[in-house]
């Protein structure tokens, strides 16, 4: 039993473009490629269906490239809340050993 054969949506649109064109007819052409007359057929009615959707799917691009870059900038800014928060956090500690000593809480009975 054979497999069937998968061709690239690329190579698939460049067949379809030429059946378009009208400059050779579409047995010429299925016969150059090897494809069946009712394959090449089918693409062509696809292709003719879905071209609206080239149009449609550039908005929504950049709607979505848009959503991607606002949370890269959130996170660029969660990053930097944190890095800040952190400096903070080691400066007291620093601040807090320097004044009270390393082993304050035994000192005062402090539990943990």
């Amino acid at each position: 039993m054979t497999s069937r054969r998968e061709y690239n949506p690329d190579y698939k649109a460049k067949i379809v473009l030429e059946v378009i064109s009208g400059e050779k007819t579409l047995s010429e052409i299925a016969s150059n490629y090897g494809i069946n007359v009712k394959q090449l057929g089918n693409w062509k009615k696809e292709f003719i269906d879905k071209a609206g959707r080239v149009f449609s799917q550039n908005r929504i691009e950049k709607e979505t490239e848009k959503k991607i870059k606002e949370f890269e900038e959130k996170e660029q800014q969660y990053q930097a809340k944190v890095g800040q928060l952190t400096l903070e956090v080691d400066f007291l500690k620093k601040k807090h050993e320097q004044m009270y000593g390393t082993g304050w809480e035994t000192k005062v009975g402090y539990k943990k």
